[in-house]
């Protein structure tokens, strides 16, 4: 075993986690658990996993589940196609492979949504397959120990690293060698003010020794973020309000949501109030502006969302194409983005009215 391997277990032992998915080689649960924590720290997904396999706890029952029911349990974890992208893999593993979950590398990255690290990590800890996982823990981990200065959004700086990951892969012991890195990179060589001084590959650590930690992982590109300025309309009367379900490829799609209008730019109270959507409300009968709400600004990891709520009282609602009236009492039933369920949340609700 070489210094890097022994050193990396030593700490692995003494230092990891106690989590549910480190118990089970139940490829299932190794996919649900990778899924739910891509993008999303621990302490967060942790929940999630727990009340979507205590839902779910097999193939089958997530492939039955409703897409509606599906995204309330997912609601507020964000990045929501990972959820719809779970409810089609699982239909494909029910409909085309006899409800056995997929033994090799290939056919699980050929799952929808999976690629290649979550497909290393099932195929390596719930099969004992040869494939190094790598996502952005490791990255920074093998950048820093070897001083690797190819940036790793690059084509080559991905060679570079899967690369040497594949050549540190403990080949007796995959998912175990795996699991480590991940957990290395994720507690110890973390991305600000590591404990160098307390690392135990730092003798080794060509980041360390030329004082570079700082300046590793290199990375070149940067992503423009996308400003949107959203307008939503709560048109309510005493017991019952309009919803309406995102389609189309955009964020938050399949969740539900207050009627939106999207501007170009963001609108002052007179333009809101004299905006064509409003005059339209006005034209199909009494329709009283009750509250128009200081601009919410939400960040989402390339769009910066501008929005504003508007609280429309109208006696007869109107559900139209898209929408639908619901009852009051029955908003806890849906699934709706931060955002929305955020408003939705601070609202007084009764049986009879929303004050």
């Amino acid at each position: 075993m070489d210094q890097f391997t022994m050193r990396l277990y030593n700490w692995y032992h003494e230092h990891r986690r106690d989590l549910p998915w480190r118990s089970t080689s139940d490829p299932y649960l190794i996919w649900i658990s990778e899924t739910i924590l891509q993008q999303t720290r621990i302490v967060q997904g942790l929940p999630y996993y727990n009340r979507f396999v205590e839902r779910y706890p097999d193939v089958q029952s997530l492939a039955r589940s409703s897409s509606d029911e599906l995204m309330k349990i997912w609601e507020g974890l964000g990045y929501y196609s990972r959820a719809r992208n779970l409810h089609i893999a699982a239909k494909t593993i029910v409909d085309e492979m006899n409800g056995e979950f997929p033994r090799d590398y290939d056919t699980i990255r050929r799952l929808r949504g999976v690629g290649d690290y979550t497909a290393a990590a099932v195929a390596s800890i719930a099969f004992g397959l040869p494939y190094a996982v790598i996502d952005g823990n490791v990255f920074r981990l093998l950048c820093r120990y070897f001083g690797i200065e190819e940036a790793v959004d690059t084509a080559p700086g991905k060679r570079i690293v899967h690369a040497k990951a594949q050549e540190l892969l403990d080949r007796e012991n995959p998912g175990f060698h795996n699991q480590a890195v991940m957990e290395f990179g994720a507690l110890c060589c973390i991305p600000k003010n590591p404990g160098c001084g307390q690392c135990p590959l730092h003798p080794h650590c060509v980041a360390w020794r030329h004082d570079m930690t700082g300046l590793l992982p290199v990375k070149t590109r940067k992503v423009k973020r996308r400003i949107r300025h959203f307008l939503f309309f709560l048109l309510e009367n005493e017991t019952h309000l309009i919803l309406e379900r995102r389609n189309g490829n955009d964020i938050w799609k399949n969740l539900y949501q207050l009627p939106l209008v999207e501007t170009p730019q963001a609108l002052t109270r007179e333009e809101i109030l004299t905006h064509p959507f409003l005059c339209e409300l006005a034209g199909q009968g009494q329709a009283i502006v009750m509250e128009i709400t200081s601009p919410y600004r939400h960040e989402l990891t390339h769009q910066q969302i501008n929005a504003r709520f508007i609280r429309v009282f109208q006696e007869n609602l109107a559900p139209g194409e898209n929408r639908m009236e619901i009852k009051k009492k029955e908003i806890p039933k849906f699934a709706y983005p931060v955002l929305i369920r955020n408003f939705l949340d601070k609202l007084q609700i009764t049986g009879r009215e929303m004050i």
